[in-house]
């Protein structure tokens, strides 16, 4: 357990991590080509509770900060340079502190490769799993000065200033899910968290086992949330979450775990599986590539093939 006093202003970093996508299929932006992608939303802020924000549009995830006493805390980092910039002039005109941290709740290119946009200086911190991936994303000398400088495996608290009644902000580890670094970022004063891509309200939540993702290990991470004292969940690509629809989310894909656990059982295959829940093969565009679903991912894990 570590505890992180208030530092100092940011920094610049990345640019060829994977994205996290929609999950495949005849609705994902994959089947759109640069010419026909609609452009991406103006960046929009939004207050949330107290000094705590969140950040749509612009390329990538949502993302969030926090204005502390003396300084700001971002909560991921956007796409791109043009969009972090965009983000970082938005998040000025709440407030001019200098922004001296960003967390990283996982490794997705969508969530980490604006750092780039960002001023030198800042404490990136993540999970140390994060910071491997990273790492093997960020390839050029410019991109790799930029790797988290401050990692944590359990958990790590963030001081919020000097008035000692307040809860520190808090980093929490709970185990591979989405990927085998997911951080959640939780503000117990206000009972807020944000979880990155481990909620996917309107579809089946995505799973990256290239980095040690799992689907049973994302039923105990939210069920690990859900036991925090939290009233509302954000996330990189859906609404405001309240613990409800975790609950509902968790219950659909155990659900599916249940019925290919039973499936397993009684010996059927993975084309099975597939053809029982209906699972379009086929990339969206030819020659492009699609990640796996949801029901492969289990079937896979069940049968421990990689």
């Amino acid at each position: 357990m570590k505890i992180l006093p208030f530092v100092r202003p940011i920094l610049s970093a990345a640019f060829l991590l994977t994205v996290c996508v929609p999950h495949p299929g005849k609705q994902a932006i994959a089947q759109q080509t640069p010419a026909t992608r609609p452009p991406p939303a103006p960046i929009t802020v939004e207050q949330v509770k107290g000094n705590i924000y969140q950040v749509k549009g612009g390329s990538g995830a949502n993302t969030g900060f926090f204005v502390g006493e003396k300084e700001i805390i971002v909560i991921d980092a956007k796409m791109s340079d043009e969009s972090a910039g965009q983000m970082l002039k938005e998040i000025a005109k709440v407030s001019p502190l200098p922004v001296r941290k960003v967390v990283l709740t996982h490794s997705d290119g969508d969530h980490v490769n604006g750092l780039t946009g960002f001023p030198a200086g800042a404490d990136i911190i993540s999970h140390e799993n994060t910071r491997v991936h990273v790492s093997a994303a960020f390839r050029t000398e410019t991109q790799r000065k930029f790797l988290p400088n401050v990692t944590f495996t359990d958990r790590l608290y963030i001081s919020r200033g000097s008035d000692s009644t307040m809860g520190r902000v808090q980093l929490l580890y709970f185990g591979p899910a989405h990927t085998d670094g997911d951080v959640v970022v939780y503000f117990p004063d206000e009972k807020i968290a944000f979880a990155g891509d481990l909620i996917f309200l309107s579809r089946d939540p995505l799973i990256h086992r290239a980095k040690n993702g799992t689907s049973f290990g994302l039923v105990k991470v939210l069920k690990a949330i859900l036991d925090l004292d939290v009233e509302m969940i954000l996330s990189g690509h859906n609404e405001k979450a309240t613990k409800e629809d975790i609950q509902k989310f968790v219950a659909g894909v155990e659900e599916k775990q249940a019925k290919i656990t039973a499936m397993v059982k009684s010996g059927k295959s993975l084309d099975d599986v597939r053809a029982a829940f209906s699972i379009d093969t086929q990339p969206a565009r030819p020659g492009s590539s699609r990640w796996p679903s949801l029901v492969e991912v289990i079937y896979l894990e069940l049968t421990q093939k990689k």
